[in-house]
């Protein structure tokens, strides 16, 4: 049995689990990269290799057919479009989100990416319970602005905030995406679209540090766990598993980027920011449990960073 179709019939929670820490901790050894090439450049170097693995991923997957998914005759030019914008999403995306945690500490700035994403699953609706979500995540993300007038960084708040504004948008594309590509072609080309979005800015902000060996292999690293493996077990384990699942894991990220936090980089949360992270997790892991309920996959579960 081929390594791919080994992890093809993996459980789909382990899937999900698996792509979750390791985007975590890409993202903390990413800030590593920072001092030397700045965000825009990790963002490049990390997309470049990402777009590079996936497209041999594709090669060796040896799919039945490179034709998307139900797309018959000329509805590919579409199906290329919608992986051309998630591309361009996703270069947008992990651009605003290396911005904020080069200001703010990981966890902080993945529990106000959080907000974005859930503030668009609970818009509209009129039940109760959502409604309490809704005012939880709110009072996380308000203690989380109340520090940051007093001692974190207000750009990487907002860099925060707008990477979760994109994090809506991918969610929408990357399951539209998976549904009409087969295997990985349609994140292959994604990977590839972003990749040259963000490779002038990168190229601007990290100039010839981007190709000393020491800053490229650091940013492979960094490329693999934080987009090749999430983003790939991610689109396989969309088409099998339980809304439940999907959001109980989901809402373990702000803790999941707070322990990555600590472990790789030694940042530490004071009290007020921890009680912002278990309301925005808190308000997820509701959201997620009444949408399952009802039969819905919660709009946040996926992988982000």
């Amino acid at each position: 049995m081929r390594p791919l179709d080994l992890v093809r019939r993996s459980p789909a929670i382990g899937l999900v689990g698996t792509g979750a820490v390791s985007v975590q901790f890409g993202a903390a050894l990413a800030t590593r990269l920072f001092s030397r090439v700045g965000p825009a450049g990790a963002v490049a170097l990390r997309l470049c290799t990402a777009a590079l693995a996936l497209v041999a991923l594709t090669v060796l997957a040896r799919p039945r057919s490179a034709r998307p998914r139900g797309a018959p005759g000329g509805a590919r030019v579409a199906d290329v479009a919608v992986a051309t914008a998630f591309g361009l999403v996703l270069a947008c995306m992990n651009l605003s989100f290396y911005e904020a945690i080069a200001r703010v500490p990981l966890g902080v700035a993945v529990t106000i990416e959080f907000s974005g994403p859930l503030a668009v699953a609970l818009a509209g609706s009129r039940r109760l319970a959502d409604g309490l979500w809704a005012v939880a995540a709110g009072v996380g993300v308000a203690l989380l602005a109340t520090g940051a007038a007093s001692h974190l960084d207000l750009g990487g708040v907002g860099f925060a905030l707008l990477a979760g504004a994109f994090w809506a948008a991918y969610i929408l594309l990357s399951r539209e995406t998976g549904r009409r590509f087969e295997s990985l072609n349609g994140l292959a080309w994604a990977m590839s679209v972003g990749a040259l979005a963000v490779l002038v800015p990168g190229a601007f902000s990290g100039g010839w540090a981007l190709l000393r060996p020491s800053v490229l292999a650091l940013g492979a690293a960094v490329g693999v766990l934080s987009s090749v493996v999430p983003y790939s077990l991610e689109l396989m384990a969309l088409r099998r598993a339980t809304p439940r699942a999907f959001g109980v894991m989901a809402s373990l990220d702000p803790a999941l980027a707070t322990a990555a936090g600590l472990l790789v980089l030694g940042q530490h949360l004071d009290l007020a920011e921890w009680a912002a992270l278990a309301l925005v997790a808190g308000a997820n892991l509701g959201n997620s449990l009444t949408a399952a309920a009802r039969g819905r996959v919660p709009v946040t579960a996926t992988v982000p960073e």
